[in-house]
Parts: structure tokens; sequence; C-alpha cells
């Protein structure tokens, strides 16, 4: 039995009523919207913070930033902890925390106010991302309603990149940069009580939490995201990078050594022997490095280059969003007629594509065609591409293991975003330091270099593709 969705979406068979089945997948989905909105909703809303708070330069970059390193640093964590503690109660903790924190940033009287409601804000993400994965999993067992949902999932966590770009600039233009935070304030609360009210939870682990492998993930994460986005704005020699990456890499390695001795780990390794899985890791880590950057970048050209306003900016990406949201109700059907080693190697040739057409921008380059061509095969890509790897990783994980599966898949998709982007704008940044001509040129020339470079990181994740099994079977 199914019923329908406001959206028109069928909700699948799980052995719920048809009602309760539709209100816990909106409840869940509308929470990861919601989460992954916050990472770029904010984009064309700074250059008015920075006017009205005062900030900084380089400070206002961590307005941004704050929000990422601890989302991504928390993840692991966040995903054991729903599978000893209670996935439930987890995620409605998070989703209020993320609520409350989003209020008081839009309060937020001083620059350290907003960013301290920021770093709030990563901490209730990284709570509630990972449980809600893992109670998609757990609620949807059957698998083809298990592969829908998680189809599902995989396009609002990819469109909300765009769709943030949208609703950041409608919000901004037309009631100020504070309602950008306000919005989340009745989305939140209404998450909270439909959670409260719907959503089941799973049998909690009779298990210790692996606090040594919570530090040292949590702190190289932390340190290898800080690391890069110092590389950004103070360059690879800057001792502030050297020293952070350093400790980001030894505090890794040694949180793997725990994880192979340890008898209950935050990140069982054995996540890792299969083979589609561990491809689907990899490029979940490495397509947000490669992808990614397009909304950062284009919007720097669009409003400093073409003169666009924050609002037009937004709605530059909406083929983009649109086409992402399409591949939410192809990627159901395709996964099991084709499998996922063609449906990822088109997305990933078509991403691939796109970014080599933008590494043609010139100033006088218009949405027609150029751009809006890049916008198409970006929406088609990023949707092909990311949408089978949230199933394959997910699809068959034993049930006490799907938070830390799901906590892996978030800690790598928004880890591979912050060091991608990171990257790219340190490459950005040597290119625009050895290129002449006017402002607008070199600002161009900036970003086509790193457009560049992030066609390079698209063909590894083609090749990674290409080592998924061909077999249907594995959809």
């Amino acid at each position: 039995m199914s019923t329908t969705l406001p959206t028109g979406i069928a909700a699948p068979d799980t052995g719920l009523r048809p009602v309760r089945s539709s209100l816990v997948l909106v409840t869940l989905l509308t929470c990861q919207l919601m989460i992954i909105l916050d990472i770029t909703v904010m984009n064309v809303a700074l250059p008015r913070i920075r006017t009205d708070l005062d900030f900084s330069a380089t400070g206002l970059a961590w307005v941004m930033n704050a929000y990422t390193l601890v989302f991504g640093g928390l993840l692991l964590l966040g995903g054991r902890a729903g599978d000893l503690f209670g996935r439930r109660n987890l995620f409605i903790i998070g989703t209020t925390l993320f609520t409350l924190a989003s209020l008081a940033g839009g309060l937020a009287p001083s620059a350290t106010w907003l960013l301290v409601a920021r770093v709030v804000q990563g901490i209730g993400a990284a709570m509630a991302g990972p449980s809600t994965l893992a109670l998609l999993t757990t609620t949807f067992s059957e698998p083809k309603a298990r592969m829908r949902v998680l189809a599902l999932f995989s396009g609002m966590s990819s469109a909300g990149f765009a769709i943030g770009l949208i609703v950041g600039g409608l919000l901004t233009e037309w009631l100020g940069w504070r309602s950008v935070l306000f919005i989340n304030v009745p989305f939140g609360l209404t998450v909270a009580v439909l959670a409260l009210r719907y959503l089941p939870d799973a049998v909690r682990q009779p298990a210790r939490l692996d606090l040594p492998g919570a530090v040292t993930a949590t702190a190289g994460v932390a340190s290898l995201v800080y690391g890069f986005l110092s590389a950004a704005s103070n360059g690879w020699g800057s001792e502030t990078t050297d020293i952070a990456l350093a400790a980001g890499a030894i505090l890794l390695v040694a949180f793997l050594t725990i994880e192979f001795r340890t008898a209950q780990p935050l990140l069982p390794l054995r996540l890792f022997t299969d083979r589609n899985r561990a491809a689907a890791y990899a490029n979940i880590f490495l397509g947000p490095m490669a992808g990614m950057s397009m909304f950062f970048f284009l919007t720097q050209y669009l409003q400093e280059v073409r003169g666009l306003s924050a609002l037009a900016t937004g709605f530059a990406f909406l083929p983009t969003a649109v086409l992402m949201f399409t591949m939410i109700r192809l990627i159901p059907r395709l996964l099991p007629r084709f499998g996922p080693k063609p449906v990822t190697i088109v997305g990933t040739v078509l991403m691939g594509s796109g970014l080599a057409l933008l590494t043609q921008l010139t100033t006088d380059s218009g949405y027609f065609p150029l751009l809006f061509a890049a916008m198409l095969l970006m929406g088609l890509g990023i949707g092909l591409a990311f949408s089978p790897l949230n199933v394959i990783i997910m699809s068959n994980v034993p049930p006490s293991d799907a938070g830390a599966a799901g906590g892996a898949l978030q800690t790598l998709q928004q880890t591979g975003g912050a060091l991608g982007l990171a990257v790219l704008v340190t490459v950005f940044g040597t290119a625009t330091r050895s290129a002449t001509g006017s402002a607008q040129q070199v600002l161009v020339s900036g970003i086509t270099t790193a457009f560049a470079a992030a066609v390079g990181i698209a063909v590894l994740t083609f090749l990674v593709a290409l080592t998924f099994r061909s077999t249907r079977a594995a959809a």
C-alpha cells in the first residue's frame, strides 16, 4: 500500500500506516533539506552581513566556515551516538538545537554572536544529520522502499545546495539577511513536533561509545578542514596551514589505529570491505570536491562580473535545482534497471563536461548559451553521479551500523566539499596573483583556472566509478 505525499511522490510501503509513513518521510527529508540549505543559503547574503555586523574581509569567510567545520568534524560522533543512545532522541535534540541557534543567529547584534550561533548550528546539524539517514534506513526496511527513500534523501541533499542560493537570494532581497536564519525556526519547530509524535526509534545497542576514536576523528577532520581553509586564505606555506594539516594527518592515522584495535569502534572498518560501498564512499568524497565549487565561484562571477542582484543570482541556479529534483524521480527507476556503475559514470561525465564548459567563461559571457548549458549539465550530472551513492552505501548496511555508516557518508561528503573548495580557492588565488588586466579579467582568470582544476578532480571521480560492479543486483 502507498499514499501520495504533497509533492506528488508515492510514499513507500514500510509496514506503517500510509499517513504515518508519509509524515515520517516528510519529517526526515525536511530536516535534511534544512541542514543542507544552511551550507549555501547565506552565500548571497554575505555582503549585507559584512556591512551590518562590521566583519573584516577575512572574518566574513567564517560565517560559512564555522558551520561547515563543526558540522563536518562532529558527524562521525553524531552517527555513533545515535546508534548507542537512541536515534530518535538525538534527532529531536539536534533539530531543536539547530532551530534555537538559527533564531539566535538571526537576532545577532555582533559578528562574534553570529559566529557562535553558526557553531551551535553545526553541532545541532551533526547530531540530527546521521540520525536522519539511519532512521530512513531502519524505518523503510523493504528493499524497494528503502531504495526509493534513499534516492529521495540523496536528491534533497544535492539539490539543497542550489535551492539554498535561490532561497537565500529571495529572502535577502525581500526581507533582509536575518530572514535567512529566521526561516529555519518554523520549519525546525514543525520537524521537532512531528518527530515527537511520529518517529519510531530503533533498538539501542548495548555498547560503550568509542571516546578515543571520537576525539581523534573529530579533531582530525576539524584540523584538516581548518588547514585547507587556512591554505585558501594564508597560502600553503603559512605556519598555521602546515601545523593544522600535519596535526590532522597524525590524528586521522591515530584514529584508524584505534578503530583497528577497539572492540566497539566509532567507525566499523568492515563498512569498507564491500567493493561497491568502498567505491561509493570514495566518490561521495571526490564528487563534492569537484562539483560543489560551482556554486561558490559562479555566485562570485554572476554578482561581481555580470552585476546581478542577490535575487537574480539565486534564480540563475534554477535549471540546476530543477534537474536535480528530476533525478529524484528517475534514480529509483534507473538503478534497478542499469545498476550503479553506468548511472554514476554517466553522471560523472556530465558533471565533468559542465565544469569543462565553465572554463570557457570570459568577462563578456552571457547567461545564454554558455552558462545555461553548464547549469543543465551540472544539474543532470550531480543528480546522476551522487544519488546512487547513498543507495549503494546504505541499502544493505546492518541496522546496528546504520548510524555509523550514515555518519561516515555525510562526513566524507561535507569534508570533501570543504576540502575541495579550499583547494580550488587556493588555485584561484594563485591564478589571480599572476594574472594581468582589469579587476574583472583577473577574477575571471582565477575562476576559470579553478574550474580547470575541478575538471581534474572529476576525472579522478570518473576513474573510481569504473570500479563499481556492473551487475544490476548491486543496486
